[in-house]
């Protein structure tokens, strides 16, 4: 249960980051199609806000913490952190497509975890990411 913890752990650090990134280009979006790109990076955002109560949430069901704090996130995330500075959308969905896919790839990982310790519980939560960022990184990758 010790390495599915950890991969939990890592997965919210990888989410807590990337849920300010997504805040953060939603900030310095620029461009003509700056209020499509606003209302898409805030849409989002939110569901990563979500997954981040669910998957803390769920470690606890576990008898386990889930990391709390920037400093944990920010040492364990495997995010990078966008700068504060006007992007272009391009830019932002090149950058977005691969964190899209570092969740995926990780929440593969936490699959195949759970199902090798028989945690079902831990199994079902992850089949809506998969699900989830398979589509949009299949929607990402047609505007690129």
């Amino acid at each position: 249960m010790d390495t599915l913890v950890k991969e939990l752990n890592q997965y919210l650090s990888d989410l807590a980051v990337f849920y300010r990134k997504l805040q953060n280009y939603h900030w310095n979006v620029k461009g003509s199609d700056f209020f499509v790109v606003h209302e898409k990076l805030e849409e989002y955002y939110n569901k990563i806000n979500d997954q981040i109560d669910e998957v803390a949430e769920h470690i606890l069901t576990l008898n386990a913490q889930p990391l709390g704090t920037l400093k944990d996130y920010l040492d364990t995330t495997t995010i990078a952190e966008a700068k504060d500075e006007k992007i272009c959308s391009a830019e932002i969905y090149k950058n977005i497509v691969k964190d899209f896919e570092t969740l995926l790839e990780r929440v593969k990982q936490i699959k195949e975890e759970a199902e090798k310790e028989k945690e079902y519980g831990t199994s079902s939560l992850v089949d809506e990411y998969i699900l989830d960022y398979s589509k949009i990184l299949w929607m990402l990758n047609q505007s690129l």
